[in-house]
């Protein structure tokens, strides 16, 4: 095969483009660009030692590649980003995001636009500030932007009417559009001060308040004036408190990264006009991953998600392709973006600094992995595993009076929930309230070969509920032919009636439940793990079951057709909702006339 796939490199075009490496099951493994991609598949097969480990572990598992052409090298760049995205290959580095920091949105194609706290930057045209360190750091910021600046409140894309103000206007914390004779061009105004404020231009932003401040007074307007001072005397405050790490006012992003194998991660510090303005951690997912390649990673992941393009990246090493991924940012940003890696000066104390803060999250991320790795050592030595719990499957039903009959499967990996794993399941051929068999029905499909929801096999089951519980599962895996595959247990809560204290956990083969008194760490993390279950199955059968309400009593509604009810459920999201609304919102929505609106109003006038 290497004779083969070093014939095939050989004839490999010349020019730009992108690679995709693929094992002997077929599946892509590796993800790469090349300005030649001849010379850079020849240089993998060309027989001579891999200088580092990384490529020779993969040239080891190349079974075949493909090909594909571009125009330029920057083109091979931004497929590469989305390939990598898309198929997320084992030998690529993928950065993980462990926390969704928060940040600040302003829709700017509202009317009058407000902040609104979000976990995830969309690319959707609207204005982020941040990511900020803390849900605190958040919320003293829009503390003080409601205090000074005076922005609506309500998060709807549209205000709407109404014939009073709330009480946010009333303690001066908004302007009340909704109400009072506020222009667009005065609340444009206002929401280009805040804009200034949370990029860090307050330099402008003070020079700006202060020359409105002078007018408003010459003009005589004093309490115009007055409130302008309040509004400059906040922003000075809150600039005495900021740490300037530059004086040259540069908009940029310092990265910094910490490796202790297997362990990695990458601090990046955003600094704005010359202020700290947040910072973020990447967890990376590669054993063998060099800091060129986590740097190379970083950029692409990360700026081709965030609209958010600094002037200039400071990066701890030289990057080869440096030149390539400034002009891609460039063109995106649509302005001169640099990459540098300083020497000397005070870029090179701020990378020290963004180095520092990756030292010190790397080493609170291998403690608690430590921590984790001991917990899952424990759960393994007092269950009699065969092997460590890195993969923990929990089930749960849930149902009211066999109607609606649900089930869920979380999923914990290496002690933490993850939730892109769960599953949801609708019971189909169970009509009563039988939960022995409705455990039975979702496991055969967990586990039966022709519906098996994925090719992963836990390495420990756990079912919620007591040695009948148990019994279910062990007979169906038995059916199955998959006995003995994995560690199996069932977890039933105390029972008070009879003097429980602690919840009980049930093994194969042992009457009386695992004593765990002196283990009362792998006991919380049991029950843990089966109230996520608890909670993902009863949430689950709430929202089908609300749909169903939902649906059966907007059908009975004369005038209230397919449409009309897509558009209640739409816009009113519940059941309640629609209940206590007023005639003229109902009329008010699209394809809704005032005799159907008066026909739900009617019907639920009766129904209570």
């Amino acid at each position: 095969m290497p004779a083969i796939l070093k014939e095939k490199a050989a004839a490999a075009p010349s020019g730009p483009g992108v690679y995709i490496m693929k094992n002997a099951r077929s599946r892509i493994i590796y993800v790469g660009k090349a300005a030649s991609l001849r010379n850079r598949l020849s240089s993998y097969f060309s027989g001579r030692a891999h200088t580092d480990i990384k490529t020779g572990v993969l040239v080891d598992q190349i079974a075949s590649f493909e090909t594909i052409q571009t125009t330029s090298e920057k083109e091979a760049l931004i497929l590469e980003s989305n390939l990598i995205k898309k198929h997320r290959p084992r030998y690529n580095v993928i950065l993980k995001d462990d926390k969704r920091y928060p940040s600040l949105r302003l829709d700017m194609s509202s009317d009058y636009p407000c902040l609104q706290v979000v976990r995830k930057i969309g690319n959707d045209g609207a204005v982020y500030f941040g990511p900020f360190a803390s849900a605190g750091a958040v919320r003293q910021t829009l503390k003080l932007i409601h205090k000074t600046f005076r922005l609506r409140k309500c998060v709807s894309p549209r205000v709407k009417p109404r014939s009073r103000p709330c009480l946010y206007h009333q303690m001066g914390l908004c302007l009340a559009p909704c109400c009072k004779p506020v222009s667009r061009a005065e609340y444009n105004d206002i929401v280009h001060e805040v804009r200034l404020f949370l990029n860090g231009r307050t330099a402008e932003l003070t020079a700006k308040i202060r020359s409105e401040m002078e007018d408003a007074a010459g003009r005589r307007e004093f309490e115009r004036a007055a409130v302008l001072r309040d509004k400059l005397f906040a922003v000075e405050k809150t600039v005495e408190k900021q740490v300037a790490v530059t004086t040259d006012f540069v908009d940029r992003d310092v990265i910094g990264v910490a490796s202790e194998p297997p362990y990695a991660l990458l601090w990046v510090m955003f600094v704005r006009n010359g202020f700290m303005q947040g910072a973020k951690d990447f967890r990376v997912h590669d054993e063998i991953a060099t800091t060129p390649e986590i740097i190379g990673a970083f950029l692409k992941q990360h700026y081709e998600a965030t609209p958010d393009i600094p002037k200039e990246i400071l990066t701890p090493c030289a990057h080869e392709d440096s030149g390539l991924y400034a002009e891609w940012l460039s063109h995106k940003k649509g302005k001169k973006v640099r990459i540098h890696y300083p020497r000397r000066g005070d870029k090179l104390r701020l990378i020290r600094m963004a180095e520092e803060n990756a030292r010190t999250h790397l080493a609170r991320r291998i403690e608690a992995e430590m921590a984790k790795q001991g917990l899952l050592e424990g759960v393994q030595a007092r269950l009699h595993l065969d092997r460590l719990p890195r993969r923990i499957e929990c089930f749960d039903n849930s149902g009211l009076s066999g109607r609606e009959l649900v089930a869920g499967m979380v999923v914990f990996e290496d002690g933490a929930p993850n939730k892109n794993e769960y599953r949801r399941y609708i019971i189909r051929n169970v009509d009563q309230a039988d939960d022995y068999a409705c455990m039975a029905e979702v496991l055969e499909r967990r586990f039966s070969p022709n519906h098996m929801s994925s090719g992963t096999l836990p390495d420990f089951l756990m079912v919620d509920g007591g040695r009948g519980h148990l019994n279910i599962a062990v007979s169906v895996l038995e059916k199955l032919g998959l006995r003995g595959e994995f560690g199996i247990a069932g977890i039933a809560k105390a029972d008070a009636d009879r003097g429980e204290t602690e919840d009980k956990i049930y093994v194969p083969g042992r009457r009386n439940p695992v004593n765990l008194r002196a283990n009362q760490d792998i006991l919380y993390f049991l029950q843990r793990i089966r109230d996520e279950a608890h909670r993902f199955a009863i949430t689950y059968h709430r929202q089908k079951r609300t749909r169903t309400a939902l649906r059966s009593r907007l059908d009975s509604i004369q005038g209230i057709g397919k449409k009309r009810k897509a558009i209640l459920l739409k816009h009113f999201k519940s059941l309640q909702k629609i209940k206590t609304a007023s005639v003229e919102e109902l009329a008010g929505l699209p394809g809704m006339d005032r005799r159907a609106a008066e026909n739900v109003r009617e019907a639920f006038k009766k129904a209570t």
